[in-house]
C-alpha cells in the first residue's frame, strides 16, 4: 500500500507539545529523520517508525485547524487544532476560570509570600489583558459562584476573598489552612481545598466546618463539583502515583482513577466532561478522564497546570506562566 496517515493523537495541540502521527509506510530508511510541517513550519520529528512518528509542535501557528504534511506522504491531508498564547506573563498554579461574558480571570501567585503589583488580571474575548485586582497575596485558586462572583484563595493568609466588579477584595473567610482550590455548588456552598488534607465546607455567610479529610498534598488541592453535585479533588503527594477523587456530598471520598502523576487542575466540559492536567515532569498533559474507563490523553504541552471551559465551548489550558485558547472543545 502507498504511504499515508489514518490518524493524529492528540487532536489539540499547543507549541512545545507533542503529537503522534499514526500511519504505514513513512520514510524512516534514510540517514534523517522524515520532515514533517504543521501548518507552514517545521515540526521536529523525535520519534519515527514506519508506523508512528512522534513531533514537536513548533511556536508561531496560527490558531485553528493545522495541516500536517509528510514529506513523500501524499493522499488526505491530517489537521490538528492547535492553541495558540492568550495570556502572557503569569504566575499560574490551578486553573483560570472564566466569568458568565466570557472574560478569562488568571493570576500572578508569586513566591511565598511576595506582595506582586497584579494579583490578578482579566483578559477579555478578544485577548485584552487587564489589570484586575492587587493585594491579595499569593492568589491560589479561583471560583466564580452562582450569582456570577469571583472568589479567590491565598494560600499564603488561609483566606478566601470575594472580589467586586471592580477588583476590590473582601476577605470571606479565613483560617482555611493552605487554602488551594475552589469550587460552588448549585446552592452556593463554597468547597475549599487545605492541602494539609482538609476540604471545607463554606456557607453563605463565610463559616467553615470540616467536609471531607484527604491525604496531604505536597503542592495544592485542586476542587471541581461535577454534574452529579460530586466534588472531585486531585492533590499530588510524595507518591509515584495520586488518585482523582470524588468526594460524595456526605463526605465520603472515593477514588476514581489512582494512577495520575501530579494531576493538577481540573474541569468539567459543558457537557459534563472531565477533564485533569497531569503536571509529571517533562511529560505533563490534559487527559479526559470518562467515569468507566481509562484516561485519554487530549493536549500534551510543557508545564500544564490548569484548564477552563466557558460556555461557548473555548478551551483555556495553562502553564505557570501562559494561558493557551483553543477556539473549539473537541
Amino acid at each position: 500500500m502507498p504511504p499515508r496517515v489514518t490518524a493524529v493523537r492528540p487532536r489539540w495541540a499547543i507549541e512545545g507539545g507533542r503529537i503522534t502521527i499514526e500511519g504505514h509506510g513513512f520514510p524512516t530508511g534514510g540517514a534523517l529523520m522524515p520532515e514533517v510541517r504543521i501548518g507552514d513550519a517545521a515540526g521536529r520529528v523525535v520519534f519515527a517508525s514506519p508506523t508512528r512518528l512522534g513531533v514537536v509542535v513548533p511556536a508561531g501557528l496560527d490558531a485553528g485547524l493545522a495541516s500536517i504534511r509528510i514529506e513523500g506522504v501524499t493522499g488526505e491531508t491530517a489537521f490538528v487544532e492547535v492553541a495558540t498564547p492568550f495570556a502572557t506573563g503569569l504566575h499560574q498554579v490551578d486553573n483560570p476560570v472564566f466569568d458568565r461574558r466570557g472574560n478569562l480571570y488568571v493570576t500572578y501567585s508569586g513566591t511565598r509570600g511576595q506582595q506582586v503589583p497584579v494579583s490578578i488580571f482579566r483578559v477579555t474575548p478578544g485577548g485584552t489583558r487587564e489589570t484586575f485586582s492587587s493585594g491579595i497575596v499569593n492568589p491560589t485558586s479561583m471560583a466564580i459562584d452562582p450569582e456570577g462572583r469571583l472568589y479567590v484563595s491565598s494560600r499564603f493568609e488561609g483566606t478566601v476573598y470575594r472580589v467586586g466588579d471592580d477588583g476590590t477584595a473582601e476577605a470571606f473567610a479565613n483560617d482555611l489552612g493552605v487554602a488551594c482550590g475552589l469550587a460552588f455548588d448549585p446552592d452556593g456552598t463554597l468547597y475549599v481545598g487545605d492541602r494539609s488534607g482538609t476540604i471545607f465546607r463554606v456557607d453563605r455567610a463565610g463559616h467553615a466546618v470540616t467536609f471531607a479529610t484527604l491525604p496531604a498534598s505536597v503542592a495544592a488541592f485542586h476542587l471541581a463539583i461535577g454534574p452529579d453535585r460530586a466534588l472531585y479533588v486531585t492533590g499530588p503527594t510524595l507518591s509515584s502515583y495520586d488518585a482523582l477523587y470524588r468526594v460524595d456530598p456526605d463526605g465520603t471520598p472515593t477514588a476514581v482513577y489512582a494512577r495520575f502523576g501530579r494531576p493538577q487542575g481540573l474541569a468539567f466540559d459543558g457537557r459534563g466532561g472531565l477533564y485533569v492536567v497531569e503536571a509529571l515532569a517533562g511529560s505533563s498533559g490534559l487527559y479526559r478522564v470518562p467515569m468507566d474507563g481509562e484516561p485519554e490523553l487530549a493536549l500534551s504541552g510543557p508545564g500544564l497546570v490548569g484548564v477552563a471551559f466557558d460556555s461557548r465551548g473555548t478551551v483555556v489550558v495553562a502553564s505557570n506562566d501562559t494561558a493557551f485558547r483553543l477556539q473549539r472543545s473537541a
